[in-house]
């Protein structure tokens, strides 16, 4: 039985489209003429200069694989062959069926047990929790973690009145990514303890039909911000105590990285783990909300500034709709 595992490398693939928050607004009033919109609305209320837009040809499959594909290119990591099992977090997928996980191990040419795990945005920490215990249980040696979104494809071009804006307008900041984690069984401690909560009567605030019920078109994605926020009622104080239960002091980590849906939301949940906002690399502003993959993002910039050495001390902490809140430690 392997007494340890560790997060060896991470690595994202940003694909090079781009849209800035002006030619975001415009399109919107063009499909909504009767609307009123303010010019600078997404900056003003969620921070966000440009968001990043994937080629209309590229599927969720297609950003993950070639964030592995970066994450097996550097020094160091194991070869494809040497992994074990592939898990696939992202909140959109290219099918109902079968597990987008096994079109991402197709494009890798990897012929290990692959399947799927979603949290919304929590997903990739989810997944670590789970390769965490199947590797300290001595199921698996190496475990890919993929990820990956297409979210500017749920933009709301079209709403039905004034009324119905301020749901739309998260759709307008999101932004297409993909990312890969790489899990190894280690002789040192690595993942020292990850904790989960979840409010799920919180649910309805923030929707995306599956498009095969009720009829439902994909991309009707719909948010209330406020309801969104409230829904993590409580679990920010479980989630303090859950650090201090694994022994830890956010005071003492040497890296932060925490869920980015908007500068506004990034300065609450700072406030909630107990950090100060100047700790956390933004990604928001230049990416937009990149859900599943703003935590290896933020991982991944740490590598490649020297931000993040071996043997640091890392938080990672989630928020997600449904509601869920999480936090993995870890030794890296």
């Amino acid at each position: 039985m392997t007494a340890y595992s560790s997060l060896s490398h991470a690595a994202v693939h940003v694909p090079p489209g781009r849209q800035s928050v002006t030619e975001a607004e415009d399109r919107f009033r063009s499909h909504n003429p009767d609307v009123t919109l303010s010019r600078g609305v997404l900056q003003h209320m969620y921070g966000l200069l440009e968001r990043t837009v994937a080629h209309a040809d590229e599927q969720p499959s297609d950003l993950a694989a070639h964030a592995a594909r970066t994450l097996f290119g550097a020094p160091g990591v194991a070869a494809p062959d040497d992994i074990d099992l592939l898990i696939f977090t992202g909140i959109l997928a290219d099918m109902e069926e079968p597990a987008t996980a096994h079109v991402v191990a197709d494009k890798l040419g990897l012929n290990c047990p692959v399947f799927d795990l979603k949290n919304a945005c929590n997903g990739v920490l989810n997944a670590i929790e789970v390769a965490d215990a199947f590797i300290k249980a001595g199921q698996y040696r190496r475990v890919l973690i993929t990820t990956a979104e297409v979210s500017t494809r749920e933009s709301r071009w079209s709403v039905d009145g004034q009324d119905d804006v301020l749901t739309a307008l998260p759709s307008l900041s999101t932004g297409d990514m993909g990312s890969a984690l790489l899990m190894e069984a280690s002789e040192r401690p690595g993942v020292l303890g990850s904790r989960f909560f979840a409010n799920s009567w919180g649910w309805p605030a923030a929707t995306l039909p599956n498009p095969y019920a009720r009829h439902r078109s994909l991309g009707h994605l719909h948010i209330d911000s406020s309801r969104l926020v409230a829904s993590f009622e409580g679990l920010p104080q479980r989630m303090r105590a859950a650090v201090r239960d694994l022994g830890v002091s956010v005071a003492d980590l040497d890296l932060v990285c925490i869920h980015q849906p908007s500068v506004a939301f990034t300065k609450v949940a700072c406030d909630w783990v107990g950090v100060d906002v100047d700790r956390i690399h933004p990604t928001f502003p230049t990416h937009g909300n990149v859900a599943t993959n703003t935590i290896p993002l933020q991982l991944a910039t740490a590598l490649e500034s020297g931000r993040l050495q071996r043997g640091d001390l890392v938080g990672l902490f989630g928020f997600a709709s449904g509601a869920s809140a999480g936090v993995v430690v870890c030794t890296w």
